[in-house]
């Protein structure tokens, strides 16, 4: 199992269950798995989590900024060259799937504008990398972890995550869904 980590799962982790943590069994298990590349960080992920809650996320996981940890396991990775495997289709769900009704209201320009920064953004490239594995490993269980929901989105030209892994069928879970998965921390979410 690889599974994709969003900014708002690792927030929830370093807020929510890092504090209750005394023994730092949940600490080393995280750090294990991204350190096999079990959970991977991707770099825009690792940028918005140095913008978020005072830096809450890298002061808490504080191995994903350590240089000898970065180097010696090629973390973040990296996303920013990476192309989607059919990107004709790709771009065309961009253009006509992927949009919300808000982004049926802006002009040419302003849609190229709203694009080029979803594009950018952590979501697209965590999509675009599952896209690519998945293409690649058909037998690896793979999945994307977030807290988003698939509901309102706050006036935003392009749908939430959850919608757009829909669409693509890209298995999506919760932080609580995937600690659930880890036998070796005794978590029971009911």
């Amino acid at each position: 199992m690889k599974v994709v980590i969003d900014t708002s799962s690792l927030l929830s982790l370093v807020r929510y269950y890092l504090p209750f943590d005394s023994d730092n069994k949940l600490y080393n298990l995280i750090k294990l798995e991204i350190k096999n590349h079990n959970i991977i960080v991707i770099d825009e992920v690792l940028n918005e989590s140095s913008f978020v809650s005072g830096k809450l996320v890298i002061k808490k996981l504080d191995f994903l900024t350590d240089n000898d940890f970065v180097k010696a396991h090629k973390i973040p990775t990296k996303t920013k060259d990476l192309i989607p495997p059919s990107p004709k289709k790709f771009y065309n769900l961009v253009d006509n799937t992927f949009i919300t009704t808000n982004a049926k209201r802006l002009n040419s320009a302003q849609f190229e504008q709203q694009k080029k920064e979803f594009l950018d953004s952590a979501d697209a490239r965590m999509v675009i990398y599952l896209l690519n594995e998945i293409s690649k490993n058909s037998f690896e269980k793979l999945m994307l972890i977030t807290e988003e929901t698939e509901g309102s989105n706050d006036q935003k030209a392009f749908k939430k995550l959850p919608a757009i892994c829909k669409i693509l069928n890209i298995e999506i879970k919760t932080l609580p869904e995937l600690l659930e998965m880890y036998s070796e921390i005794n978590f029971k979410f009911e």
